[in-house]
C-alpha cells in the first residue's frame, strides 16, 4: 500500500480508539503509527512519530485536546481531526483550522470524509499548520467568536440571513468566498470571518440561488466571482484559487461548472 497519511489516535477511551483504528484500517493509504490515552503521552508521540494527521479527543482528564495543542513544541503541526461526544466545541475546533470535527459514536463515512479533506490539504501543500498561526487562532478565538447558529440560514435580497436567538446576521452574497461541509456543520467563509452554521449543503445551495454560486465538490460550494485562477489537473479535476488565497479542488463529477471558461 502506498501510504499517503500517517495517523495518530489520541483518546482516553479504549473503545473509542478501537473504533477509529478499525475505521482507518478500512480506509486506503492510511497507516496508524501510534495511539495513546492521554494528552501528555500524545505530546511525546507527535514529536517522535511526526504523524500527518491526529485524531484527537477534546475532553480528556489531565490535559484536554485543546490544551495539548497549546503545549505542543513541534515547529510543524499535524493536521487535527477533533473527536468528541459533545458539539459545544465545534466553533472552537473550526476556528483553529481543524480538518474536521467528528461526533461520537464515529461512523466510517465521517472518517472517510475527514481523510479526504486531509489528503486534499496535503496535496495542495496546505497540509501543515504553522504553530504560531494555530496557537494565535486558539488564543484569539474568544475575541473572534460567532454564535453557533441552530436556526437554518435563509437568503433574502442578495444576502444570507443567519439567525440566532432573535439576532440576525446578514451576509451579502458578494462577501461569501466559499462554503464547505463537515457533517452537519457548514463553514461559510468570507474575507473577514468564518461563520459556522448547522445546515446541509443542499439547503444552502437552494437558498444561494445566484448563478455565480456553483458546486465544485460534494462538500464545497464556491462563489465564482471570487475566483482568480483555474489550474487544470489530471483526470478531469482542477484547482480554483480565491481572492484570499484559498485553493479549492474541483472534482471530476462537478467539472461541468468550468465549461464556460474552457
Amino acid at each position: 500500500m502506498n501510504t499517503e497519511l500517517s495517523a495518530l489516535i489520541v483518546d482516553d477511551e479504549q473503545l473509542a480508539r478501537d473504533l477509529i483504528r478499525l475505521h482507518l484500517r478500512q480506509a486506503k493509504n492510511v497507516e496508524v503509527v501510534g495511539e495513546c490515552n492521554n494528552g501528555f503521552e500524545a505530546l511525546d508521540l507527535i514529536l517522535r512519530k511526526q504523524p500527518d494527521i491526529v485524531f484527537l479527543d477534546i475532553q480528556m482528564p489531565g490535559l484536554t485536546g485543546l490544551e495539548m495543542i497549546e503545549r505542543l513544541q513541534a515547529d510543524v503541526m499535524p493536521l487535527i481531526v477533533f473527536t468528541t461526544a459533545y458539539d459545544e466545541f465545534a466553533v472552537e475546533a473550526f476556528k483553529i483550522n481543524a480538518v474536521d470535527y467528528l461526533m461520537k459514536p464515529i461512523e466510517y463515512e465521517r472518517v472517510e470524509e475527514a481523510l479526504e479533506r486531509a489528503m486534499e490539504r496535503k496535496r495542495t501543500a496546505d497540509e501543515v499548520q504553522d504553530k504560531s498561526q494555530l496557537l494565535k487562532a486558539l488564543r484569539d478565538k474568544d475575541n473572534r467568536r460567532r454564535p453557533f447558529y441552530e436556526d437554518q440560514p435563509t437568503a433574502n435580497n442578495g444576502k444570507l440571513a443567519v439567525s440566532d436567538s432573535g439576532t440576525t446576521n446578514l451576509i451579502p452574497y458578494d462577501d461569501i468566498e466559499w462554503i464547505d461541509a463537515a457533517g452537519d456543520y457548514m463553514c461559510v467563509h468570507t474575507k473577514k470571518e468564518t461563520y459556522i452554521v448547522r445546515s446541509t449543503m443542499k439547503d444552502l445551495e437552494e437558498k444561494l440561488s445566484a448563478p455565480f454560486f456553483q458546486r465544485i465538490h460534494r462538500s464545497t460550494l464556491v462563489n465564482f466571482n471570487k475566483i482568480t485562477k483555474i489550474e487544470k489537473l489530471t483526470k478531469g479535476e482542477a484547482l480554483l484559487y480565491t481572492e484570499e488565497g484559498a485553493s479549492l479542488k474541483v472534482s471530476r463529477n462537478y467539472r461541468s461548472c468550468l465549461e464556460r471558461w474552457q
